[in-house]
């Protein structure tokens, strides 16, 4: 029954966010809200930008590179130097070099993989001043591109797609500032952390053991964590640490924050083409998909341990507990799991390498499929579009003329931009793996042998290709053979979509729109959801199904049955 309430209030915010968020972003975007001008306008003073002017595709994209290059540098150089900084209570050292540029770039790029324990590597500075920054800025970043793509679906005949210091800027100033600052209120009313009064040193005269307890400003960090889908969590173990995530309202208000966003923009996307039902039919087809994965996971968990059970323990009424929280079960563990790599969140309740291997391939396979159920701030819609760019131009073949997606024709140039968008990630991936599983540097980072250690090189770079930032907890990460292919596997699975999604935004903004006709392709009908998710799901199990089938299903079967 627990369960049960969590999905229908889930359910129920979800369907307030979709409605009300939407437009709100729609007001956003459109310049149609200025409550916060008198801190706006301020600011396009000091960047020295006419919030009036806007941009071509190359230009949006260019200040895009030079603004993420610049936070990388910076917040390399804040990492360096923290033991020279301020804020610094524990007196914790610089960064190594390779640590500091992984962080840097992972937090830059919304992926917010960790290599590190947090709570005694970063200092508050670096943690307030470099990365929760970054979680705001590199959220709006990825809303600011969705945006784009959107208004080149909507325009004609236009050589630009905004202004993309004016659409970050009202990004992070009207969405994710006043909503995080509000769910941090409430992660702090309910006990997780929030000072700056440096750690707690506790001594048991009883038996002459000391322990020191790192604090910091956890709660103002998981708010927008969860919000930004960027999962970067204060202490090592995330949240299932009861400093950062203390109740089940915390844990399901995490859940609400990290899929809020995604979901609204989808009713944005169909408000500013001029069609709701467009946006319905994307959010449909994300839907079905997370509903699947979340389904067959949350089975999966609660069920037996296939391998406890080879061990003769088949009696497990709890489900699959190891690795999880008592305080909050099997079940709503694997819903939260299953949503933070459904969403590019990748923060997590509960330990991911614990999973049962069916567990861990929904997990797994989300990410694989390219995070578009619903996926990340920005990157999901813009994603899941680069499908329906594809979809369209199948189902043209189908019929024998010109495929056409929301009044403008797909031709060969964006047939190929999308095609490029989309094939990113899984040679990303694929290359990386490869490369890792085949040199000695590579194979000394899996705790783990057989297809359990291959599970966790795979997992690893799915995870850092698709921004999300989840691990395999067996993973020795922190060498500098992963440092530096996670930093590619992380630039790589940013920009190198980025940059196609934007050069498609700017040549659908120049085209015209075609009319309707009897032989138009309808795109918000439940046949086109089903090609889209098809593409989808082909796309996925095309590539990715042989490193499945040698790491999860490989170790599954070798304890009985797959299912």
């Amino acid at each position: 029954m627990g369960l049960l309430w969590t999905l229908v209030v889930l359910v129920v915010a979800m369907a307030i966010s979709w409605r009300f968020l939407g437009s709100y972003l729609v007001a956003v975007y459109d310049g149609k809200t200025s409550w916060l001008g008198f801190i706006e306008r301020p600011l396009y003073r000091i960047l020295r930008v006419d919030p009036k002017v806007e941009q071509s595709w190359q230009r949006y994209g260019g200040a895009l590179i030079v603004f993420s290059g610049v936070a990388i540098l910076v917040t390399y150089g804040m990492l360096r130097l923290q033991g020279s900084l301020p804020l610094n209570p524990q007196h914790l050292p610089g960064v190594t070099p390779a640590l500091s540029f992984n962080t840097a770039v992972s937090f830059v790029t919304n992926t917010n993989w960790q290599n590190y324990a947090g709570g005694s590597t970063m200092s508050y500075l670096s943690q307030m001043g470099a990365l929760a920054v970054q979680n705001f800025v590199s959220a709006a970043v990825g809303i600011a591109v969705a945006v784009a793509l959107i208004r080149g679906f909507a325009r004609k005949g236009s050589s630009t797609i905004g202004n993309f210091w004016v659409d970050t800027t009202r990004g992070v100033l009207y969405v994710l500032i006043p909503i995080a600052f509000l769910a941090g209120l409430v992660f702090v009313a309910q006990g997780a952390l929030q000072t700056l009064g440096g750690p707690v040193h506790i001594h048991d005269a009883l038996n002459g053991m000391s322990q020191t307890i790192p604090r910091g400003p956890v709660a103002s960090q998981e708010a927008i964590k969860q919000l930004g889908t960027n999962g970067g969590g204060y202490f090592n173990a995330n949240g299932a640490d009861p400093f950062e995530n203390p109740t089940g309202l915390t844990n399901l208000l995490s859940i609400v924050l990290l899929l809020a966003i995604p979901v609204a923009l989808t009713y944005t996307f169909g408000k500013m083409v001029g069609s709701v039902r467009q946006g319905v039919a994307v959010l449909a087809a994300m839907t079905i998909i997370f509903g699947t994965w979340v389904g067959f996971t949350v089975a999966a968990e609660h069920g037996p341990n296939p391998a406890v059970a080879a061990a003769g323990l088949v009696h497990q009424p709890t489900g699959n507990m190891e690795g999880k929280e008592t305080r909050f079960g099997d079940t709503s563990s694997a819903l939260y799991n299953a949503a933070s790599t459904q969403t590019s969140t990748g923060s997590v309740d509960s330990s991911a390498d614990s999973y049962t291997p069916i567990g861990g391939f929904g997990m797994l396979s989300g990410m694989m499929l390219g995070e578009i159920s619903p996926g990340g701030v920005g990157s999901g819609l813009y994603t899941i579009l680069l499908f329906a760019i594809m979809a369209v131009f199948l189902g043209g073949l189908m019929v024998g003329r010109t495929p056409e997606y929301l009044g403008k024709k797909i031709q060969s140039k964006e047939v190929k931009l999308a095609a490029l968008g989309v094939l990113v990630m899984p040679i990303t991936v694929l290359v990386l793996t490869a490369i890792a599983v085949a040199i000695p540097a590579g194979r000394a980072g899996p705790l783990n042998k057989g297809p359990q250690g291959f599970s966790e090189i795979l997992y690893a770079f799915t995870s850092q290709a698709n921004n999300n930032g989840s691990a395999f907890a067996g993973l020795n990460a922190n060498t500098a053979f992963y440092n530096i292919t996670g930093s590619i596997a992380m630039l790589l699975g940013r920009f190198a979509i980025i940059v196609p999604v934007l050069a498609l935004a700017g040549t659908l903004g120049s085209k015209s729109l075609v009319p309707t006709s009897t032989g138009t392709f309808r795109t918000d009908t439940p046949l086109f959801v089903g090609l889209l998710i098809g593409v989808i799901l082909i796309v996925g199990g095309l590539t990715f199904f042989p490193g499945i089938a040698l790491g999860p299903i490989v170790e599954q079967l070798s304890h009985g049955k797959l299912f």
